[in-house]
């Protein structure tokens, strides 16, 4: 079985203090958690997957709440995140940088099992934006390797929320080695508009910011190392400059480029969800606009439209629905544009559908200038 690390005069040291200190706390949790069982209502188990995709769900309901069960675990792993091949010891849930996007309707019961496997070194937790109380939940599902925990919160705000380990001091690396993801709460009778009318979209998909901090060794060269604990002094040295080696959308340079670039058709409402649980960012579609944003994230405040960039501030996440006019590789960016062509934070749409004249065309095309035009 693995041991949890703990941050002991800058180093770090196996301790088992912290996991017992939230066993005492998940004790009372259980005791006060007795209500919701008394409420008899019916669950839903849902099957998540890795974003940018989003699993199945309704976008209005006219059910009642339920108890929506959902499994997350946390894998501790070494990924590629550049074409150079630098690897960053990450740390993920559900094995993905993004953890994945879980979706809920206004007055659900959000019912997580978190799972630390025994492969793993450190302890974890996690820490919900969108619940109330504990510290998100953190304080109550702080497990070591071999340990899980079963937690459960009801979802009273609509919107898109982070969520994130939050394991005490070592937070900072937790989060910034790919520990995060997202939970967007749907009003139960859908999505509106600023003057209440329902609006729809057709595909979503859920993008993760990250900033990463890799070391460099003397020759300037990105560092590999073997364990998280390897890594751990160096990274924490360069994280503590702010300036972050790779600025990425779901976990590497390309992820969402290329052969990788989500999908979309001309005339379809998408649904984009973007969560940056560190530093602030400027999502911007190129060529596209924000028909409906809410860059604050929360259903309830009444959506900004047509911008061609919305603002999301570090530890939260925002929603934006646009409707592809045009088809093409259509860019999407931090509009930091030095984050994204140098550090990553690049991803793709290809969209398909017929080129419509009338929004543009090319006049001529290129050729020599004219000599007596060019002066005038």
């Amino acid at each position: 079985m693995g041991q949890a690390f703990e941050i002991s005069d800058g180093t770090v040291t196996i301790s088992r203090r912290a996991a017992l200190a939230g066993a005492a706390l998940l004790a009372g949790a259980l005791v006060a958690s007795a209500s919701a069982e008394a409420l008899d209502l019916p669950r839903q188990k849902v099957d998540l997957v890795s974003p940018p995709f989003v699993h199945a769900h309704e976008q209005a309901t006219k059910l009642g709440p339920r108890i929506m069960e959902f499994r997350l675990w946390v894998e501790e792993k070494k990924i590629v995140i550049d074409d150079e091949g630098t690897t960053l010891q990450a740390m993920t849930f559900n094995g993905s940088v993004p953890g994945p996007l879980l979706v809920v309707h206004e007055g659900d019961y959000v019912e997580v099992t978190l799972a630390n496997p025994d492969t793993n070194a450190m302890t974890h937790n996690i820490d919900f934006h969108a619940a109330a109380g504990a510290s998100g939940g953190a304080d109550l599902t702080l497990i070591n390797p071999g340990e899980q925990v079963v937690l459960r919160w009801k979802a009273t705000r609509t919107g898109v929320f982070a969520y994130h380990c939050i394991p005490g001091a070592m937070t900072p690396w937790h989060i910034t080695s790919g520990m995060s993801g997202a939970v967007m709460v749907l009003p139960r009778d859908g999505l509106k508009d600023a003057a209440g009318r329902p609006l729809h979209y057709d595909r979503v998909y859920y993008i993760g910011e990250h900033d990463y901090y890799v070391p460099r060794d003397e020759k300037g060269k990105f560092k590999h190392y073997d364990t998280h604990g390897d890594a751990y002094i160096d990274t924490m040295e360069v994280m503590r400059k702010l300036v972050p080696s790779h600025v990425v959308f779901n976990g590497a340079v390309g992820a969402l480029t290329g052969k990788n670039a989500m999908p979309a058709k001309v005339g379809e409402n998408v649904l984009i969800v973007h969560s940056q649980a560190s530093r602030d960012t400027r999502p911007h579609l190129v060529g596209g606009f924000g028909d409906y944003v809410w860059e604050t994230g929360k259903f309830s405040n009444p959506p900004e439209t047509n911008l061609e960039t919305w603002f999301i501030r570090g530890g939260s996440a925002g929603a934006a629905l646009t409707r592809f006019l045009q088809p093409g590789i259509v860019g999407y960016v931090n509009h930091n544009m030095i984050e994204a062509f140098e550090l990553g934070a690049t991803a793709h749409f290809r969209v398909e559908g017929q080129w419509n004249d009338d929004l543009m065309t090319q006049v001529k095309a290129p050729e020599p200038i004219v000599s007596n035009v060019a002066r005038k």
